[in-house]
């Protein structure tokens, strides 16, 4: 019997999460190694990734993969392609921090159709597919309904590749930390995401995101009734490199303190 897109996901990130189990338990086995000055990489990255598309390629040989550790720099396409990232949060990761996520997409046309995101620790499957609402562990989820910026809490993530915007960053990061009940950073942008989903987190908004950092979270938002745009208010999210998401109100209010607080030349 042929696999659902969304059963395809599931049965890759569960392959994934058993090596990553592996090798959180068998911490010296890591091998870390840097690709930048705070980018890390890690043995179970590279061996979680190629479990996910050989997993992935047995049921979908056709489709096309853009992964985090294996891609070429080739931008998205129109044909059908899994956008995957095996471990999102590996610093965390590296250093034992217990937040981190398989990220797993399908997007065709340019428009996505399945969205998943796995944390390990916690054992929660956060999902959606098309037209088909929000999930989280099987149970509909929706985004919060906090229409009031200081009942709300915001999640961030602080970019460690592109550290460019660090001055007006931690101003508005102040801002936000004055207005708000407060600012969470996970380090996992696509747990951000799927927390946003659950009503966990009522806003959020980072720069300097990769596709395989946002595809699958920012969908499950929008199927669990939120919003997602990029620095403009447009919907340049998945390669624009910047996000802003929530439920309508909060994400309009981050939005708009972004703008007030940093450059216009800086929202792409």
């Amino acid at each position: 019997m042929s696999l659902s897109d969304l059963d395809v996901a599931k049965k890759a990130a569960g392959k994934a999460g058993e090596i990553i189990r592996h090798y959180s338990k068998n911490r010296s086995e890591l091998n870390i190694e840097l690709k930048g000055r705070h980018d890390l990489v890690t043995k179970a990255d590279v061996e979680s990734e190629k479990a996910i598309i050989a997993s992935i390629k047995q049921h979908r040989p056709n489709d096309r993969i853009l992964g985090e550790e294996s891609h070429d720099g080739s931008a998205l396409t129109s044909d059908r392609t899994w956008i995957i990232d095996p471990i999102d949060g590996t610093t965390n990761f590296a250093h034992g921090f217990p937040v981190f996520c398989v990220s797993i997409a399908l997007y065709e046309n340019r428009k996505p159709l399945v969205g998943l995101v796995y944390e390990i620790n916690s054992n929660e499957l956060f999902y959606a597919e098309a037209g088909k609402g929000a999930y989280l562990n099987d149970k509909p989820m929706q985004v919060s309904t906090i229409d009031k910026a200081d009942e709300s809490l915001i999640g961030t993530g602080f970019p460690y590749r592109d550290l460019s915007l660090l001055d007006d960053y931690l101003k508005l990061f102040r801002v936000f930390m004055k207005e708000t009940h407060g600012v969470r950073r996970p380090g996992s942008a696509s747990y951000d995401l799927a927390c946003v989903a659950a009503g966990r987190l009522d806003g959020f908004y980072e720069y300097g995101l990769a596709p395989w950092d946002v595809g699958a979270g920012a969908f499950i938002i929008q199927e669990a009734g939120g919003t997602v745009t990029d620095w403009k208010g447009g919907d340049n999210w998945l390669e624009g490199k910047r996000i802003v998401s929530g439920n309508l109100v909060i994400s309009e209010y981050v939005l708009k303190r972004i703008q007030e607080f940093i450059s216009e030349e800086y929202w792409v």
